[in-house]
């Protein structure tokens, strides 16, 4: 079993930044997909970024659009979505995702956090 817990979100006003961090615990291994997602009110659950360590692919959103980046700390077990730039539409609830293969949607992750509220004020 694996376990994510996610930290960091919070309120930001329009252009600033944020850094998510997931700690994740258990049966994981070093080579597992991880991944961010978001959900906003009144909308499906979709892909911020994701880091398929196994066939060495980075993914974004296309929303992303240069303003976010995944990264890691192997030797802390933990994820990192730095967001800068941060928009009104932005705001949605941040889940961390993790899988022994991974993909592009959230039907390749078998593991999930609680989520982290992010809100972005205009």
């Amino acid at each position: 079993q694996v376990q994510l817990v996610e930290s960091g979100g919070g309120l930001v006003q329009a252009g600033g930044s944020l850094r998510l961090s997931c700690a994740a615990s258990g049966r994981i291994f070093s080579s597992y997909a991880m991944g961010w997602f978001r959900q906003a009110p009144g909308k499906e659950r979709e892909l911020v970024a994701a880091n398929r360590r196994t066939v060495g692919a980075i993914y974004y959103g296309d929303f992303v659009k240069g303003r976010f980046t995944i990264s890691g700390d192997n030797a802390k077990n933990t994820v990192y979505l730095q967001m800068n730039s941060l928009k009104p539409e932005d705001t949605a609830v941040y889940y961390c995702a993790a899988d022994s293969s991974g993909g592009w949607s959230d039907r390749d992750y078998d593991y999930w956090g609680q989520g982290t509220q992010v809100t972005v004020s205009s």
